[in-house]
């Protein structure tokens, strides 16, 4: 008998022990605040978890309600105190499609400073000045910046007099001198700024919303190549694109999709360049995909999913994928997810994920969870997502904040 209850101690001792340290775990895993609807599941780690408001009667509770609520494992042990918004799940209609991409900088932005040979030696006028790679110039003796030329010519009609510049540095606004030298090599006044005024590419529409006529896509901000920030946007646009070909991802290469515009005439206009997305409006040209809701991130799973997205033509094609884990509580907006390729027709064709891809929807138990973001360098088959909630959020704030003016 003594031995028997010996054994029962223990085993409850342990069994206790692994719920304090599953408990933990649980609330360190899981974020801060949730947003929920009436249907809303709780898939986190796929623990059985729920929640529990204390600050609002179920019966006050209506679209917009925030309350405080407390989240539970098993429906029974207190894991953790949560904010809760309540909402309507969103609808939208699935992309998968390519489409082109045209943006112009608000500025010229800095991506690169280099050495100008003079007569007396090397010197870099844009370093003496206090300007850094990443940098914006906004306006050069007064005159607003839109293209290159404008600030070109304002260097060579300089004389070597200093001009007078406006910068956007990490958000602060402010002013300097700098001072242009004669190139030995070219014999013109040079300041050693290598700027960028305009961008272009492809990539794949995520969602458009058939109610507001918004849309978004591509999972990630357009950045600068040399600098790596994210391009200051005054005005974009969307345009209908074709998959021509692709250029397969090796291990140490990431391959892309090539394709082309389709139609010069703009299909839509952008709204933002943000770091998990471009998102803007659409006319009645842009096409739309069918109807499905939209995931709230405790509702992603670990488990089977499907890829929608297109390699040839424009036409979208689903695609198998396994959702291999999942930060719930990360603070990297556009890496919320690892995601596994294992469709052999798209990886017969692609290799795995390659450039071009970036915003392709992710589907899961028929709601649209996510979109690709970025492909693994060394094994193209797996790559990262951001979750579609996250890109619905901050297409929600756009709507809202042009609705105020």
């Amino acid at each position: 008998m003594k031995k028997f209850i010996r054994q029962t101690t223990l085993m409850l001792s342990l069994t206790l022990l692994f719920i304090f340290f599953l408990g933990i775990a649980v609330a360190y895993f899981t974020p801060h605040s949730l947003t929920v609807s009436r249907d809303s599941s709780m898939g986190f780690c796929n623990f059985p978890l729920s929640f529990d408001t204390y600050t609002t009667a179920s019966s006050d509770i209506t679209n917009g309600t925030h309350a405080k609520g407390e989240l539970k494992l098993f429906n029974v042990i207190p894991v953790k105190n949560i904010d809760i918004t309540f909402s309507e799940r969103p609808l939208v209609h699935v992309g998968g499609e390519p489409f082109g991409i045209r943006i112009y900088t608000d500025g010229l932005v800095v991506s690169k400073i280099s050495d100008i040979p003079t007569s007396e030696g090397k010197k870099i006028p844009a370093n003496d000045a206090g300007i850094s790679v990443g940098d914006t110039v906004l306006s050069v003796n007064g005159e607003r910046l839109k293209t290159n030329e404008q600030l070109l010519s304002a260097v060579e009609k300089s004389n070597g007099n200093p001009i007078k510049v406006s910068l956007n540095s990490g958000g602060n606004v402010r002013n300097t001198v700098i001072t242009p030298v004669v190139d030995s090599q070219i014999g013109k006044w040079r300041i050693g700024l290598w700027v960028r005024d305009s961008c272009a590419g492809i990539g794949t529409l995520t969602f458009s919303d058939p109610f507001t006529h918004t849309l978004a896509g591509l999972g990630h901000g357009i950045t600068d190549s040399e600098s790596g920030i994210i391009m200051p946007l005054s005005e974009g646009d969307i345009v209908k694109a074709n998959i021509t070909s692709v250029s397969k991802s090796t291990g140490g290469c990431p391959g892309a999709l090539c394709g082309y515009f389709s139609d010069d005439d703009s299909s839509g206009e952008i709204r933002a360049n943000d770091e998990c997305g471009i998102f803007g409006t659409y006319n009645k040209r842009f096409g739309e995909g069918r109807l499905i809701p939209v995931a709230f991130r405790q509702e992603v799973v670990r488990g089977p999913a499907k890829l929608r997205t297109t390699i040839s033509g424009c036409i979208p094609e689903e695609y198998d994928i396994y959702i291999e884990d999942i930060s719930y509580n990360g603070s990297n907006i556009t890496k919320n997810m690892v995601i596994h390729i294992t469709d052999d027709r798209l990886l017969d064709k692609t290799g795995g994920i390659v450039q071009g891809m970036s915003g392709s929807p992710i589907i899961q138990d028929g709601r649209l969870v996510g979109a690709v973001t970025h492909v693994f360098i060394n094994d193209p088959s797996r790559g990262y997502a951001v979750f579609a909630e996250n890109m619905v959020e901050f297409n929600s704030m756009l709507i809202r904040k042009q609705a105020t003016g």
